[in-house]
């Protein structure tokens, strides 16, 4: 309660320290090619090859087809809502400024966890025979790739 109480030495018309240097262009260009940017495309990729993976294999498991398809449309129920989160971070809106991207990034988040969730609540309409085990499974193995991601990116340079 020190600020609440007028004890402010110190702070009264203190002007902030700026500790940062501004880059120039070739800096930037340095550092952008040391620590290059993860793309969310190649994270959309991976999600459709584990996807694609899971569903073969409830497949080949269980022998039904439907059991394949419901882990599938799992997976299907990441894949769409991240391409749809991806194109609306790549978008030029997105990239105008620090604020708009940050509006962006909130707002495509919630029309991803919105798609997600309706495409899992019309799944019994869409999936004939559905396994909800198996929607489970090629959910959950497509949303882990988010981590296997992070952990394969590629590491940071040193000069």
């Amino acid at each position: 309660m020190a600020f609440a109480s007028g004890n402010r030495r110190g702070f009264e018309d203190e002007p902030e320290e700026e500790n940062f240097k501004r880059l120039t262009a070739q800096e930037a260009q340095e550092l952008r090619a040391r620590d290059p940017a993860l793309s969310p495309w190649w994270v959309v990729g991976l999600q459709c090859v584990a996807g694609l993976a899971v569903a073969l294999i409830a497949w080949g498991l269980s022998g039904k087809a439907s059991v394949g398809w419901s882990a599938g449309y799992g997976a299907l129920a990441v894949i769409i809502p991240a391409a749809l989160f991806a194109r609306g971070l790549m978008s030029q809106f997105s990239s105008l400024n620090a604020a708009t991207a940050s509006f962006g990034f909130f707002v495509w988040e919630a029309v991803k966890l919105a798609v997600s969730i309706a495409m899992i609540a019309i799944a019994p309409r869409l999936v004939a025979d559905l396994s909800w085990l198996a929607l489970l499974a090629g959910l959950l193995v497509t949303l882990k790739m988010y981590w296997f991601a992070l952990l394969r990116r590629p590491k940071p340079k040193q000069i």
